[in-house]
C-alpha cells in the first residue's frame, strides 16, 4: 500500500547502497503491530503485560518483541513496540508501534481503527477498501488471530476494538508511495511474512504492482514508470500527469512491463538515464549498477551502425571499448554526430514490445540527461493515438 517494508523510499529520497556482508534481518510494521495488540489484550485480560510478548508469523517464526511502552485503563489496554528494520533502509527503523484495545459491543467482532500517524485508504485498488484504516490484510489476520485465539481461552467474545497509531507517522509517510497511491494521514500497516529482508527487490516491485492496481482502479490511462527523479521531473514536463500514475519503477523496468503485461493500462512512458536505458536496450530488465552492467563492445557496435559509411574510425572504437561510463562514449560520440540516444529509445521499444507482447499497453520511451534535458523520444505508433 505504500512503499514496501523494506523500500519505503520515494524519489525525492536518497536510495542507500546495499553494505557489504551479512545483513541483520529486521520486522514489519504488521508484525509489531501484532506483538502489541497480543500484549495490550493480555493486559486487558488479566491484568498483566507479557514482556517480551512473543507471537507467531505467518511462515512459523516465534519472535519475542520487548515493549517500549504499556497503560492500563478501566477499560482499555495499550502497548507499544519501537520497530526494529534490521540493516534495511527503512524510513519506519526506529517508529513506535503502538496497539490500544478494548471490548467492542457485543456482536460487533473485531473492528480496526486508524490512530494518529495510520493513513486512510481514499483511493480504490488498494488491498483494503476505501475508507478503511491503511492497515494491510496480512497483519489483520495475524491480529484477528491472537484477539480469537486469547478471547477463546478466556471465554469472552472476540469483540474487540483495535487502534493502531505511530506518533509521527503522517511525516514519516511523506517518505513513502502513500500520498500517490491516495493513503492519506499517515503510514502503512505492512507485511506479508512479518519479517524484513533487506534491500529486498521483491519488496520495491510488490509497491510497483499496487501502484498499477491504483491506476487502474482510478482511471487512468497514461502512466510513468521512471528510473529517478530527474527523469520524472522530464517527462512531467511534457504531460500533465496526476500523481497517482507515477510509478516509481526504479532499476525495475522488467517487474514493471511483466504487471503491465497482465494488468494494463492504455499509454506508458518510460523515462531514464541515458546508461539505464542502454542497459535496458541490451536486455537487462534490473537496471541497478550491481546487477548489470553496460556493454562496451555493444555500444561500439551501435556507433559504428551510426557512423558514416557504417564504420568507426579505430581508435574511436577503441575508445568507447576503453570507456569508464556510458556518458564518456555519449559524450564522444555526440561530437562526432552520432544519435546513440535516438537509436537505443527505438532499441528500448522493441524491449518493451518483448515483454508486454500483445497486451494492449502503448508504449513512448524517453532518454534524458542528467541535467534534466530531453535526449531522444520514441513511441510506438498506438501511442500517438
Amino acid at each position: 500500500m505504500a512503499k514496501s517494508e523494506s523500500t519505503q523510499n520515494p524519489q525525492n529520497v536518497e536510495r542507500k547502497e546495499k553494505p557489504s556482508g551479512p545483513l541483520r534481518r529486521g520486522w514489519t510494521t504488521g508484525a509489531c503491530a501484532t506483538a502489541a495488540a497480543k500484549a495490550a489484550l493480555t493486559a486487558l485480560l488479566t491484568g498483566t503485560f507479557p514482556d517480551p510478548v512473543t507471537i507467531r508469523l505467518p511462515k512459523g517464526e516465534t519472535p519475542a518483541f520487548a515493549l517500549a511502552e504499556e497503560e492500563l485503563g478501566d477499560d482499555f489496554a495499550r502497548a507499544a513496540i519501537v520497530k526494529d528494520a534490521g540493516d534495511d533502509p527503512d524510513v519506519t527503523h526506529l517508529a513506535t508501534i503502538r496497539s490500544a484495545l478494548r471490548f467492542g459491543e457485543p456482536g460487533s467482532g473485531i473492528v480496526f481503527r486508524a490512530g494518529e500517524g495510520v493513513g486512510m485508504v481514499t483511493k480504490p485498488g488498494l488491498p483494503v477498501g476505501v475508507g478503511e484504516p491503511a492497515i494491510n490484510p496480512v497483519p489483520r489476520a495475524m491480529m484477528k488471530e491472537v484477539v480469537e485465539t486469547l478471547c477463546a481461552e478466556h471465554g469472552r467474545p472476540a469483540d474487540i476494538e483495535i487502534t493502531i497509531s505511530v506518533p509521527g507517522g503522517e511525516e514519516l509517510a511523506r517518505h513513502t508511495w502513500n500520498p500517490r497511491l491516495g493513503i492519506v494521514g499517515g503510514i502503512s500497516i505492512l507485511g506479508t511474512t512479518g519479517v524484513v529482508h533487506p534491500f529486498s527487490c521483491s519488496a520495491w516491485i510488490h509497491s510497483i504492482h499496487r501502484g498499477i492496481d491504483v491506476c487502474r482502479a482510478t482511471g487512468v490511462t497514461h502512466a510513468l514508470g521512471s528510473t529517478g527523479s530527474t527523469s520524472e521531473a522530464a517527462a512531467r514536463r511534457l504531460y500533465d500527469f496526476p500523481e497517482v500514475a507515477l510509478l516509481d519503477m526504479g532499476d525495475f523496468v522488467g517487474g514493471l512491463l511483466k504487471y503491465l503485461r497482465d494488468h494494463p493500462v492504455p499509454k506508458l512512458t518510460i523515462a531514464g538515464g541515458f546508461a539505464k536505458m542502454v542497459k535496458f536496450a541490451q536486455g537487462a530488465l534490473d537496471l541497478h549498477s550491481g546487477r548489470s552492467q553496460v556493454d562496451m563492445d555493444w555500444l561500439a557496435g551501435e556507433a559504428a551502425k551510426l557512423a558514416p559509411y557504417g564504420e568507426l574510425n579505430h581508435s574511436v572504437k577503441q575508445q568507447i571499448q576503453a570507456a569508464n561510463t556510458a556518458l564518456e562514449v555519449l559524450e564522444l560520440t555526440h561530437g562526432m554526430g552520432i544519435d546513440l540516444p535516438e537509436s537505443i529509445a527505438q532499441q528500448n521499444l522493441l524491449s518493451c514490445r518483448k515483454i508486454l507482447r500483445n497486451s494492449p499497453v502503448a508504449v513512448e520511451c524517453i532518454i534524458v540527461a542528467r541535467n534534466g534535458d530531453i535526449l531522444s523520444r520514441a513511441a510506438e505508433t498506438d501511442f500517438m493515438k
